[in-house]
């Protein structure tokens, strides 16, 4: 008859032996992957979120989209009330027909100013002709009136004369630079008109763009989110009204520990586990390393010269771009989401 106590005596044995050797497989198994992988379950899907700011203040009129849905860059989301921002560029499109009118004005009288110029010219020219005769008569009549060839009466008209034409070729001379002082000035109040028209032309321009910010339009193609408007609302120019989160842009910030980036490099594969998806077979790459720690980024970081220092491992963000092809796996992630990461090294 078998002893039962023998029999017991054999089964411990093979069982420590068959959980030396599982242990062994377990751990040889472990000890191959994490030497060609490096992990970590702190990370997430991050994304670029756009925030559609309200450029001028007015009252929604019209919304045309509906919160968690796709909208397209440049598409026309929400309406606000344009009547105050049409009626401002009517005023500046007057002003700058206004100041248009200044410079045919100011054109007109430097043609006219330039014609009395050439009008006031040609008076000097005469004005010296009838002065250079009077000139010589006077000569003439004072030679003669020396030996009594003439009377004293006949030279003081010449000598009259004379002085007359010299009085009217001195105003013909002042008369001239009279107008091309008045040239001067007329060019001067072009030049003052011209700068009208081109400040009148800013304000057009600006009442334009104000008008055209009343069209609030997508600014990337996305998820509109966190919608803050109603119908009839008074938004404010600086409000935020809602964001939009860029398709195009989801990414993973995966947050290793400084001990772990030694064999992290940019290039490396790697593979990403969604929690909310665990059945995908999710692909990536190493992108970029942040230059900062997690704890120094934050609101309020750690000053280790304050006496309480604890040395504790940091963590760097790391940021993994999606490698995968297949769109309507990417369609499916959300910024926020849980995952985890593991690079092949």
């Amino acid at each position: 008859m078998t002893n039962p106590a023998k029999k017991k005596n054999k089964v411990i044995p093979i069982i420590l032996g068959v959980l030396i050797i599982i242990g062994a497989v377990f751990g040889i198994t472990e000890y191959n992957y994490y030497s060609k992988h490096v992990d970590t379950d702190d990370a997430q899907i991050d994304g670029d979120i756009s925030p559609v700011i309200a450029r001028v203040s007015g009252y929604v009129k019209d919304i045309n989209f509906e919160e968690n849905t796709k909208v397209n860059q440049g598409q026309v989301l929400v309406t606000l009330d344009d009547n105050d921002y049409k009626i401002k560029l009517e005023q500046a499109q007057a002003g700058r027909v206004a100041a248009n009118a200044g410079v045919g004005v100011s054109q007109s009288q430097i043609v006219a100013t330039s014609a009395n110029t050439s009008i006031a010219k040609a008076n000097i020219q005469a004005a010296k002709v009838k002065l250079e005769l009077a000139q010589k008569d006077f000569d003439r009549y004072a030679n003669l009136v020396k030996d009594g060839s003439i009377t004293k009466q006949a030279f003081d008209q010449a000598k009259a004369q004379k002085e007359s034409a010299q009085a009217a070729y001195d105003a013909a001379v002042d008369q001239y630079n009279a107008t091309l002082k008045q040239v001067g000035t007329t060019q001067s109040q072009l030049t003052v008109s011209n700068s009208g028209v081109s400040q009148r032309q800013a304000d057009v321009d600006f009442a334009k763009l104000q008008l055209s910010y009343t069209q609030i339009q997508a600014p990337t193609t996305g998820i509109v989110s966190r919608k803050n408007l109603q119908k009839g609302q008074l938004v404010q120019a600086g409000q935020s009204l809602f964001s939009i989160v860029n398709e195009n842009s989801i990414y993973v910030t995966a947050n290793f520990k400084e001990t772990q980036l030694e064999k992290i490099r940019i290039g490396q594969k790697v593979k990403i586990d969604v929690d909310a998806y665990p059945d995908q077979d999710i692909e990536g790459e190493v992108y970029n390393f942040a230059p900062i720690t997690g704890a120094k980024g934050a609101l309020l970081p750690p000053d280790n010269a304050t006496g309480n220092f604890v040395k504790v491992v940091q963590r760097i963000p790391v940021k993994i771009k999606f490698t995968t092809k297949d769109k309507s796996v990417l369609e499916k992630l959300r910024p926020g989401m849980s995952v985890k990461v593991s690079v092949t090294i």
